[in-house]
């Protein structure tokens, strides 16, 4: 696929997608969404896959939400088929993200609104600029919020400030993010890169078990106590079935660093 709304690039074993649409400040129209899914396969799938992928967003920008003009709209400017948009588009790469087999780290600058917030959100890291926003615009244009936000907010910051974010639709600075325990990190604008690149390059040096320990973490909004302890034990199993727990074992013998390979 060519890619003319995003930019794919390495840094050894992580992947680095862009959001590369700086006059929309990243506006996720269906386009983008569309490059986005064959990017986040292309990084973990197959034989060139990597090892930890890192999303950010080009310019001012993270990423401004859903493009309106791309999900159909009337004359008056309402789009008519969002939710179509949704099942058809944005849910499947939403799930995607979620399900993906390896780390994910979202760095976070300048705004995170509509979908691009849930985009932001579903980091397994999230790090963001001081001068990020995250914004649930949803209520300004008489929508109600997608891509997985009305999951992910209350089971993040709980019902009272989930509600307080989708229904006043007030920016919520990265430093108020970082207080609700929205994020994982709030750092200067010129350190974001580096940090996250820096805990990525961390992620993609670790085990082939970080990709079910994330995994393990999703199962666990849905199930009950002992659901999860039976999803633990088998996931134990595939765990101790993998190159890296031999050595992991090994270096614990040895004493000294494990040199994991991701499998």
């Amino acid at each position: 696929m060519d890619y003319t709304k995003i930019k794919v690039s390495a840094d050894g074993d992580v992947a680095i997608i862009t959001m590369a649409d700086p006059a929309t400040m990243n506006a996720a129209g269906i386009d983008v969404a569309e490059q986005l899914t064959h990017a986040f396969k292309a990084a973990s799938e197959g034989p060139d896959a990597k090892r930890a992928i890192v999303l950010t967003g080009e310019g001012r920008g993270f990423c401004s939400g859903a493009n309106l003009t791309s999900v159909g709209g009337s004359s008056s400017g309402a789009p008519r088929s969002a939710g179509d948009a949704l099942k058809t588009t944005y849910n499947p790469l939403v799930r995607l993200i979620a399900d993906l087999p390896i780390p994910f780290v979202t760095a976070v600058n300048g705004a995170a609104a509509g979908v691009g917030c849930s985009f932001a959100l579903l980091g397994d890291m999230i790090v963001a600029a001081e001068s990020a926003y995250f914004l649930q615009a949803f209520r300004r244009i008489g929508l109600v919020p997608d891509g997985g936000s009305t999951y992910l907010l209350p089971r993040m910051i709980g019902r009272a400030r989930a509600m307080e974010m989708t229904l006043l639709g007030e920016k919520v600075s990265a430093a108020k993010a970082l207080d609700w325990g929205l994020i994982n990190r709030c750092v200067p604008d010129a350190e974001l890169m580096p940090t996250a690149l820096a805990i990525a390059r961390e992620l993609a040096q670790g085990p082939a078990s970080l990709g079910l320990i994330r995994k393990a973490m999703w199962a666990s909004l849905d199930t009950d106590f002992d659901s999860q302890l039976a999803y633990e034990a088998d996931t134990q199993n595939k765990a101790g079935r993998t190159e890296d727990f031999a050595e992991g074992v090994t270096a614990f013998l040895q004493k000294r660093p494990a040199a994991f390979k991701g499998r």
